[in-house]
């Protein structure tokens, strides 16, 4: 119970900072432990981690989204890349975060069961550099939450993520993102 408590704190803040503020008897879907995967396929090497703690939320009524994925919770097939992941490229002590704030394009009634296609527009912030973007997705709805799933490319060089020559043909210049995540339904 306390775990509950304290997740729906670290959303409600997470929301804040993001800019949505919940007004009353607004209809968020909120979710945590959301996978996340990432993939580069280079020369030399291919390289892919996950992580399960990506957080977020949907306000039906605006369609505003935010999303949250803290950078050194992704995990790696070997240990020396995950540490070079987060030390040389991504300096996760310094950009402890990877965001997605934006807004639905499309007007789909959230709260009615149904599959949905949509894109949301807004800002990608990887590296501590945001970027405007437009990603494509899907949400299913049965009424009381949503899942959503979204395929997208992010070039690292967008987000001043530097890649030194030594390694530049082990570490593609556009990664594949995945997402996959189940929000539930809330009454603020």
């Amino acid at each position: 119970m306390l775990k509950i408590k304290y997740l729906s704190a670290f959303l409600m803040m997470e929301l804040l900072v993001f800019g949505l503020s919940i007004q009353a008897q607004a209809q968020v879907f909120m979710g945590a432990n959301g996978n996340i995967s990432f993939y580069s396929k280079a020369p030399l090497e291919d390289i892919e981690a996950h992580s399960r703690e990506m957080s977020g939320a949907i306000r039906a009524n605006t369609r505003e989204l935010a999303f949250s994925v803290p950078v050194n919770t992704f995990q790696f097939r070997k240990s020396l890349m995950q540490q070079h992941f987060n030390e040389r490229y991504m300096e996760s002590d310094k950009y402890p975060k990877a965001t997605f704030t934006g807004k639905i394009n499309e007007t789909p009634d959230l709260t009615q069961p149904g599959t949905y296609p949509v894109t949301a527009t807004g800002k990608l912030t990887i590296h501590g550099v945001p970027q405007d973007r437009t990603i494509q997705g899907t949400l299913v709805s049965d009424g009381n939450k949503l899942q959503l799933t979204s395929d997208f490319k992010v070039k690292v060089a967008d987000h001043k993520i530097t890649i030194p020559r030594v390694v530049f043909h082990n570490i593609a210049e556009v990664v594949d993102v995945k997402l996959d995540m189940t929000l539930n339904r809330t009454e603020e």
